[in-house]
């Protein structure tokens, strides 16, 4: 592949050669498959630590130790499929975060992602030498400059930054960090978030004179939109959506066909038993629910902190997992706004070459206009290859 015009995202120590993460997709959606392929092509891969524990037989018995030890082994798993970078999603709303965090510190995961909440006890988990010097890198996820900023103010208590910030908007799939009447808000669009998030940053940056990227996610969906983001100022992208349907996606292939029977009037906002909005796909579970419906489980767990799950009429964790794994009659599908778009099944690789190629025609294209409006200002003649067509540009 040709990146010549691709920056590279560096987070800490850390280089990827594509600035692209690939976002972490809870309930076994992401594991070692995914994120070593999404590695190995020079992007960063990333392992989703929800539910992870669901494919574990002790899981009633000995459910932090079963997490932990699964999260471990995807880890590893995935390290010896690659050389490239490998992330952990770790959500904070977890009941056993800091048991994650642990285990991923000890597995070598390269980035922890932080999401679901503020991280602000992470310095005192974790000793500042460690957060500095070691191996791996810490990325909070945030939906607005303000939460950032908390976070920077109250980790540079503890003299230590986070290496950079995940700013996801309201197109994510999944749970989102806002509220329904806020989605379609252009106030709190991608790119203003962004915009907002990198001016916040930029004193922090001055004070520990160190780069702190900020990483654009939440319906970011072609090489396009990529160089648009990297345009603004931002370090890279996050995408999950594309790499549902991939070949190496760890679900069922029920599960990714979802994305590609879908139509834009699929794409519902829901409410989750979290107490949260979320993006999913119509289908039949959905409907019952709507409709009154309960489906009866055991909790096993009180995995997330904020599930009110005596009154909650379905068990989130095991409906997506169930789905996962290809029953969608007793789950369901989250998904970003732009799932709809999916049209086939691709291979990682192939993916992120046509993600590259759609970013150097947008940078080419850019170049085009920009010399052609430079030109038509000053009355100056168009050449080179700024005018490539062949035709005026009148």
């Amino acid at each position: 592949m040709n990146h010549h015009l691709l920056p590279e995202l560096i987070i800490g120590n850390l280089t990827a050669r594509i600035p692209i993460i690939q976002g972490g997709m809870g309930v076994g959606v992401s594991l070692s498959g995914l994120a070593s392929a999404v590695a190995e092509q020079g992007g960063i891969g990333v392992i989703a630590s929800a539910g992870i524990v669901m494919l574990e037989d002790d899981i009633r018995e000995n459910y932090e130790e079963a997490n932990a030890r699964a999260l471990r082994r995807e880890i590893l798993e995935a390290k010896s499929k690659t050389s490239g970078l490998i992330g952990v999603n770790i959500m904070i709303a977890l009941s056993d975060h800091e048991s994650l965090i642990r285990a991923s510190l000890d597995a070598g995961a390269d980035i922890i992602f932080l999401g679901a909440g503020l991280p602000l006890k992470i310095p005192q988990m974790i000793t500042p030498e460690r957060l500095r010097d070691g191996g791996s890198r810490f990325v909070p996820i945030v939906s607005s400059a303000r939460a950032a900023d908390l976070i920077c103010r109250t980790w540079m208590k503890s003299d230590c930054i986070p290496d950079g910030f995940v700013v996801e908007g309201p197109r994510a799939g999944g749970h989102l960090g806002f509220k329904k009447k806020q989605i379609e808000d252009p106030a709190f669009s991608l790119e203003a978030l962004v915009l907002e998030t990198l001016s916040m940053m930029r004193p922090y940056e001055q004070r520990t004179d160190r780069a702190i990227p900020v990483i654009a996610a939440g319906g970011v969906y072609s090489g396009g939109d990529i160089h648009r983001f990297i345009s603004m100022g931002a370090g890279g992208v996050q995408m999950a959506t594309r790499f549902v349907a991939t070949h190496e996606c760890d679900a069922h292939m029920r599960f990714k066909q979802a994305y590609i029977d879908a139509d834009e009037c699929d794409l519902v906002l829901i409410d989750s038993p979290l107490g949260l909005p979320g993006r999913a796909i119509r289908n039949g579970f959905l409907q019952d629910v709507s409709d009154g419906a309960c489906k009866p489980f055991n909790c096993p767990w009180l995995c997330l902190r904020t599930c009110d799950f005596k009154n909650a009429p379905y068990c989130i964790a095991e409906a997506l997992t169930k789905a996962k794994m290809g029953n969608l009659e007793d789950g369901f599908v989250f998904a970003g706004a732009n799932a709809w778009r999916v049209d086939r099944i691709i291979s990682v690789r192939e993916l992120m070459e046509s993600l590259v190629r759609e970013f150097q025609a947008a940078s080419l294209s850019e170049s085009v206009n920009g010399a052609g409006n430079e030109a038509l200002k000053t009355g100056a003649p168009v050449t080179g290859s700024a005018h490539l067509s062949g035709e005026p540009l009148l």
